[in-house]
C-alpha cells in the first residue's frame, strides 16, 4: 500500500507521468522506497527547500505506521 500511495502522489506532480518509478527494497524490517521522476520533473517532486519530498516522507510513515511496519524515502537522480 505504501508504494501505491508514493506513486500516486508523483503521478499527480509530475508532466512526464511515464518516467515515474517507484522501486521497493525490504531490509529486515524495513521499507525502503526510491523514486525516480524525469530530470525535468525533479523540482516539482523535490519542491522548495524539500518540503514536498519531505510531507511526501511524513505521509509515508503514517501509512507506514497503520501497517505496523516501517518506510523511508529517497528521491533518486534520473540516469
Amino acid at each position: 500500500m505504501v508504494k501505491e500511495l508514493i506513486e500516486y502522489i508523483a503521478l499527480a506532480l509530475v508532466d512526464d507521468p511515464s518516467q515515474v518509478v517507484v522501486s521497493q527494497h525490504q531490509m529486515g524490517g524495513r521499507t525502503r522506497l526510491e523514486l525516480r521522476v524525469a530530470r525535468e520533473d525533479m523540482g516539482r517532486v523535490i519542491g522548495k527547500n524539500g518540503r514536498v519530498a519531505n510531507a511526501m516522507r511524513v505521509l509515508l510513515r503514517v501509512a507506514a505506521a497503520r501497517e505496523r511496519k516501517q518506510a523511508t524515502l529517497d528521491v533518486v537522480e534520473p540516469r
